[in-house]
């Protein structure tokens, strides 16, 4: 992790992290068996899923409420996730068929996932660090908290 104080940024690189480890766990199990690797495919897509809605409900208007910008930074992040989500979904789609032999739409996730990340934890996140006034950060934590779990947390059961 880059940073270790206690901001809005180090939670969300410490996700970050913790997503591309589930992802580079399905890819490295999936080689070696398929069934095993599903838990970790389930984990990071509804993990994944569940960061963007994070971000898209609860970051991103705080953002532009607190800079009045509406477009920009954020406009291009909501542009990237709607190329993850598509990403994500033919993925899933192929796990669910057990068609673990084409790799192509997980190369370019993780090439769009890394650029992605680094855009959000280089920008994104530390401009909200600093238009945080005291007991905001609480009540973002809060607010994530109260996403539903429907919002993100559907994946097939069969896999």
């Amino acid at each position: 992790m880059k940073t270790t104080k206690n901001t809005l940024t180090s939670y969300f690189e410490a996700d970050h992290e913790r997503l591309d480890s589930l992802f580079q766990s399905y890819r490295r199990m999936r080689s070696k068996d398929a069934a095993e690797a599903k838990p970790y495919f389930r984990e990071f897509f509804k993990g994944l899923k569940r960061h963007i809605v994070w971000e898209e409900d609860v970051l991103f208007p705080f953002l532009e409420k607190g800079t009045g910008v509406t477009a920009g930074p954020t406009e291009v992040m909501r542009q990237e996730h709607r190329e993850i989500g598509a990403l994500l979904r033919r993925i899933h789609d192929k796990v669910r068929q057990g068609d673990t032999l084409d790799n192509e739409d997980e190369d370019t996730l993780i090439d769009i996932l890394t650029a992605h990340n680094q855009k959000e934890e280089d920008v994104l996140y530390p401009a909200i660090d600093q238009i945080l006034k005291e007991g905001e950060a609480a009540k973002i934590f809060l607010a994530m908290e109260c996403i539903p779990a429907e919002r993100f947390a559907s994946c097939c059961g069969n896999h």
